[in-house]
């Protein structure tokens, strides 16, 4: 079990996938200081904190979804999530499931946790309620399910079937699928933004879905030119940030006229992934998977600031700031 900690300055906190444990870095610093074990947890993928900044859920995949999510389902056991104290670095609870967990998201009153069972032909939705971790109901879904997250308002809840090229939306009070949206080929999350809208990457296809979240229907839809591992609203210059893991860089839009059009690019590491900008948008942490390190963006100047060297396959990070 991890040895307790004191975590008690602002900090990032880095999944390293294949070095199954999490790196603490100091925001204040750029450093890492603290590196928390996952007790024998294999290829732990992202993480979320909970509302009120008191826990920490990893999804434990035991599968390497490095190269992309359209066949990465199976998986040889040992799936879980892990809940973490982020200020001990200590695992208040663990999850055990049967099936692959891509990740386990926090509701917006951090009543319930909300995590995903992908299946190669019918996936399901699962609730917690995180008072006792006790099973609240199981949603089912589409095929391949990935990345499960909410909006900003909390109004909806957006599950991708990587497998089905669609998104199923739910409403998380009576937790029923409301409607399933198409969008493109192997879909792995849709990813919240200020604006009311959901930012869906197509790593097959190539593109950016645009879901408004107040009508559920796709407004737009931008071809990147390069599979896309996350996508990143910063409302604050109203950029669309997209990591190209290819070429080991993240590329930015802007929105002219209701087209995104490309705007430039920044080169982070190899395997871009992970996109996080801090509370004020002035810094953003990309995590580079074939790096071992994070990049730390100056947002205005859209240029790496440092780049701090982290563990093996870095893939989810979330801020505690």
């Amino acid at each position: 079990m991890p040895v307790e900690k004191n975590i008690n300055y602002h900090a990032a906190y880095i999944v390293n996938g294949a070095g199954n444990n999490l790196s603490v870095m100091d925001l204040a610093s750029s450093t890492v200081k603290e590196t928390i074990d996952l007790s024998g947890a294999t290829f732990p993928h992202h993480i979320y904190m909970s509302p009120d900044k008191s826990l920490l859920a990893v999804a434990i995949t035991s599968t390497d979804l490095t190269a992309g999510h359209g066949g990465g389902h199976g998986g040889s056991g040992g799936f879980k999530v892990m809940i973490i104290d982020p200020i001990k670095g200590t695992i208040h609870h663990e999850i055990p499931l049967s099936k692959l967990p891509h990740n386990a998201v926090f509701s917006p009153s951090g009543e319930e946790l909300w995590l995903g069972q992908s299946d190669s032909t019918h996936s399901t939705v699962e609730v917690y309620r995180v008072s006792d971790y006790s099973l609240v109901k199981s949603i089912p879904v589409g095929a391949g399910l990935s990345e499960i997250t909410f909006s900003t308002d909390g109004s909806k809840v957006f599950a991708a079937n990587t497998m089905d090229a669609n998104v199923s939306v739910i409403d998380p009070h009576s937790k029923m699928v409301e409607k399933t949206i198409p969008v493109g080929q192997d879909p792995v999350g849709a990813w919240p933004a200020s604006n009311g809208h959901m930012y869906v990457d197509n790593e097959t296809d190539q593109t950016i879905s645009e879901i408004a979240v107040s009508s559920l229907t796709v407004v737009s839809t931008t071809h990147l030119g390069f599979k896309p591992g996350y996508a990143a609203y910063n409302h604050h210059l109203g950029e669309l940030w997209v990591s190209d893991a290819t070429h080991g860089k993240v590329v930015f839009y802007t929105n002219q006229g209701g087209t995104w059009t490309l705007a430039g690019d920044i080169t982070t590491g190899a395997d871009a992934h992970a996109i996080v900008f801090t509370a004020d948008g002035t810094k953003a942490y990309v995590s580079n998977q074939g790096a071992n390190s994070v990049s730390i963006v100056d947002v205005a100047s859209h240029s790496v600031l440092s780049t701090v060297n982290v563990g093996a396959k870095p893939n989810g990070l979330v801020l505690r700031q």
